[in-house]
């Protein structure tokens, strides 16, 4: 997707001051309300600004143990596992991959007794052959996505 200067720097506003409102925003920015409005609707509809949900750190609801969970899947049946994964609430992503198995999950659980629990109702999946636990120690990087918006070519004016 192309980005011109506007929407760069109304996205690394966005990113930077999360909490500010789109007026604030315009304002910061030299433009009016009513263009910071129309370029985040733009961004939207084209899929550059998705959610609004807040972060929630699922070490504050008490889910202490983080994992990965790679999963071997019966050829076939990856989307019905991947329907199955979005029905346990432990299971906070998955993603298809490529290498070393089919399906990578992120689980969250509150001790290790609990994440035994649910990789073995993982591993009980009709078309899960065998799966490959990994548990977090220290999260180094957090999900982030400013510096990306930052690393955006410059130079293009607004469309």
């Amino acid at each position: 997707m192309d980005l011109d200067d506007l929407d760069r720097a109304l996205l690394l506003a966005l990113l930077e001051r999360p909490r500010a409102g789109l007026r604030e925003h315009a304002r910061a920015l030299g433009i009016a309300r009513g263009t910071a409005q129309a370029r985040f609707l733009r961004l939207q509809e084209r899929g550059v600004i998705v959610g609004f949900e807040p972060q929630v750190d699922p070490e504050a609801l008490g889910y202490d143990v983080h994992a990965f969970v790679t999963l071997h899947i019966t050829q076939g049946r990856l989307d019905a596992v991947a329907e199955h994964l979005a029905t346990i609430p432990e299971v906070v992503e998955a993603h298809s991959i490529t290498g070393d198995g089919d399906l990578w999950a992120r689980v969250v659980a509150r001790t290790n007794a609990h994440l035994e629990q649910v990789v073995q109702g993982i591993i009980g999946t009709p078309g899960v052959e065998r799966t490959r636990t990994e548990i977090a120690l220290t999260e180094r990087v957090a999900h982030r996505v400013l510096p990306l918006v930052r690393a955006l070519p410059r130079g293009r004016r607004g469309s």
